[in-house]
């Protein structure tokens, strides 16, 4: 089922015959100097490639397994870095958010406001980030059926937001397990709008290393060739030069000199089930 058209900045559209949309970045700011050297080279990647991007990092990890875990930069210094990011690499920029009094304020920076998978039922968080203008993001919770994404999408829509994209990531199976059923992909087409699939945090362990998440990079590939293969309108990665250090989902994390050639393979596929 095709999908509607939706913008999200200048010069960059998803859904409705657009080019194959790249959401990726490392999965917390860190430092400015390294979301800079990140961005910088997505950038590139992608430029060469001609494929869209929207670089992704987030300016607080709310959710952390465990309260001594390192959640990022905070609201104003995370802004303030993605501001900076947006300006010198004239890429277009996506975080997440917590707070429903968050939304206008991230809103001022980011071109996509991204609603978590734990708060996607949340009505405030929804209607905060409908009302701010902005393209919205929303991860589909992984205790929801995919077909539980359309009164998500009809809460934004009420709300005034007709630029809206919905990501899976996979839904909870047992303890501390996720599985991806591939037959959510159409389903969620179904709402109308372009749908995402977030290839590194379907691989995750939630809590299975007791601190902290795990994960099965190892599977990231064979999952993002399906989604492909399926139909999406957006892939999103984490990516990282030092997937084994990061703070915050390494074992999920794409390694930044990895990466082209994994986007190489996608495309050519996205491009063959496009010819087919």
């Amino acid at each position: 089922m095709p999908t509607r058209r939706v913008e999200i900045g200048d010069g960059v559209a998803v859904g409705g015959g657009e080019p194959l949309l790249l959401i990726a970045g490392p999965d917390m700011l860190e430092s400015e100097a390294h979301a800079l050297r990140l961005a910088r080279a997505l950038r590139d990647i992608a430029a060469e490639r001609r494929c869209p991007l929207v670089f992704k990092a987030s300016f607080d990890k709310a959710n952390r397994t465990s309260i001594e875990t390192a959640r990022g930069p905070g609201l104003e210094a995370g802004l303030r870095i993605l501001g900076r990011i947006k300006s010198e690499t004239r890429v277009l920029v996506t975080t997440d958010f917590h707070l429903p009094d968050q939304a206008e304020a991230v809103a001022r920076v980011a071109d996509m406001l991204q609603v978590p998978a734990f708060l996607s039922r949340q009505t405030d968080m929804l209607v905060a980030a409908g009302r701010t203008g902005r393209a919205v993001n929303v991860k589909k919770g992984q205790f929801l059926a995919p077909w539980d994404v359309g009164p998500l999408v009809n809460k934004l829509l009420a709300s005034g937001c007709d630029r809206v994209l919905v990501t899976e990531r996979g839904s909870t199976f047992g303890y501390n397990n996720l599985v991806v059923d591939f037959r959510s992909l159409p389903r969620m087409r179904e709402s109308g709008v372009p749908v995402c699939f977030d290839a590194t945090h379907s691989v995750q362990l939630p809590g299975a290393q007791g601190e902290s998440s795990g994960g099965e990079r190892q599977y990231v590939a064979a999952l993002a060739r399906a989604a492909v293969a399926v139909g999406v309108d957006a892939l999103f990665f984490e990516v990282h030069d030092d997937p084994e250090r990061a703070p915050c989902d390494g074992p999920v994390q794409i390694a930044l000199d990895a990466f082209p050639g994994l986007l190489d393979s996608l495309l050519q596929l996205h491009h063959a089930a496009g010819q087919r």
